[in-house]
């Protein structure tokens, strides 16, 4: 069953784009494309897309603002962020406002299918420097002691994993290491209380939701 996904996104051109790409996709539908977040905010929920497809700079309230009001309206749906920005801010902002997923504009039709079809499996999709900056920034949290704790390479191997959208059991099965030993690992990288830590792990762990 195809996948269904709204898009927020202000440029018409480019929306009317992303919403062309998704009608030719066999493997996703498009429910509806909004122009602004308070538009979406409004249409959205009735729709009830499997994903969302969410820029950043909009007229009046922006995407972060939005992904964060409809994570709370509709926490099984898997939001991916569709923008020009790439700093980390606003990367971990999003991330930690109820995004899954993370690419920059202008992105190729078969990666944004791709994506799509990630992120509803469980996956956290992102263009690869987003996600090295992403690792980036543990390394650089990792290598700055914590009243004498840091990262030990285990716990990097496992965060790299997350980062690039493994869930627990793929990580586990990547590392030849057992679910409870995963989930061991990322508890121990928890009482770190590493910058962004959080929001990185819920945003790798949030479930999907099938039809």
């Amino acid at each position: 069953m195809p996948v269904s996904v709204a898009i927020v996104e202000d440029d018409a051109p480019l929306r009317s784009s992303l919403a062309g790409i998704l009608h030719r996709a066999a493997e996703c539908r498009c429910v509806g494309a909004f122009g602004s977040a308070e538009e979406a905010l409004r249409e959205i929920p009735a729709l009830s897309p499997q994903v969302v497809l969410m820029d950043i700079n909009l007229p009046g309230m922006d995407g972060v603002q939005c992904v964060r009001r409809l994570a709370e309206l509709m926490p099984k749906t898997q939001i991916l962020m569709l923008t020009v920005h790439e700093d980390t801010d606003t990367i971990f902002e999003s991330l930690s406002a109820g995004a899954a997923g993370y690419l920059l504009k202008p992105v190729r039709a078969a990666e944004l299918l791709t994506a799509v079809k990630d992120v509803y499996a469980g996956g956290a999709p992102m263009t690869s420097n987003i996600a090295r900056k992403v690792v980036q920034s543990f390394k650089r949290a990792g290598a700055e002691p914590d009243d004498g704790k840091q990262l030990s390479p285990r716990e990097r191997d496992v965060l790299d994993f997350l980062v690039k959208g493994y869930s627990y059991k793929e990580v586990a099965e990547q590392m030849g290491i057992s679910y409870s030993t995963v989930h061991t690992h990322i508890e121990l990288v928890d009482t770190l209380n590493l910058p962004h830590i959080d929001q990185i792990i819920t945003s790798r762990t949030k479930p999907a939701t099938r039809s």
